[in-house]
């Protein structure tokens, strides 16, 4: 996928058993006002750049509750005294949860929740828009040239990632649980899943 450099965003990608996991910053960069998609397995590094930049978190947002995802969620909390918001259908024992569709904001960012389940219970897909491209951190609904399994139902992961990511504009930054970051317009064309159907 071509490089993404977006003012307001920043990925963060730490070790989990034979895998990397990302975890991201998105940022308001007038008012400096931060939130958090997922921890990975290491949230030290992300740690660091978030009190280095002097951010302010509103919040963890959780795409779905595997556990390379949010193993290290209590750090950041400790570190930053925040809530962490979880799908509802997700089930988790933790956090505050939510329904799909509900809207939050950060500072100018707005961040709209959309269910893109399948690969989990509850995943969700967080649209945020307000910085220079609208961007879609969408733990494992969809990766650069792939997508992932079907754990619970890969019709329905399918189904869900082709309406809820696919359809959104061409220029959106896709921001994966796992891998490089890509494009609605890049996957449309190259990823096997779904080229040429939207």
């Amino acid at each position: 996928p071509q490089l993404v450099n977006l003012d307001g965003l920043a990925l963060f990608n730490s070790a989990f058993a034979d895998m990397t996991v990302n975890a991201f910053v998105v940022w308001d960069p007038s008012t400096k006002e931060a939130a958090i998609f997922d921890s990975g397995a290491d949230a030290s590094e992300l740690i660091a750049f978030v009190q280095n930049e002097g951010l302010k978190v509103q919040g963890v947002w959780v795409t779905h509750t595997h556990r390379d995802h949010i193993e290290d969620i209590p750090a950041i909390v400790r570190a930053f005294d925040c809530p962490v918001y979880v799908g509802e259908k997700e089930l988790a024992n933790f956090g505050t949860s939510f329904a799909a569709g509900e809207k939050f904001s950060i500072g100018a960012l707005t961040i709209e929740s959309r269910l893109t389940w399948g690969h989990a219970r509850g995943g969700i897909t967080y649209v945020v828009t307000g910085l220079g491209k609208p961007i879609a951190v969408v733990g494992d609904a969809l990766f650069a040239q792939s997508m992932g399994g079907g754990m619970i139902s890969f019709k329905d992961a399918l189904e869900t990632s082709g309406q809820e990511i696919m359809t959104l504009p061409d220029e959106t930054v896709i921001c994966p649980g796992h891998g490089p970051m890509s494009s609605v317009g890049e996957e449309k064309k190259v990823n096997p899943f779904f080229a040429g159907k939207f």
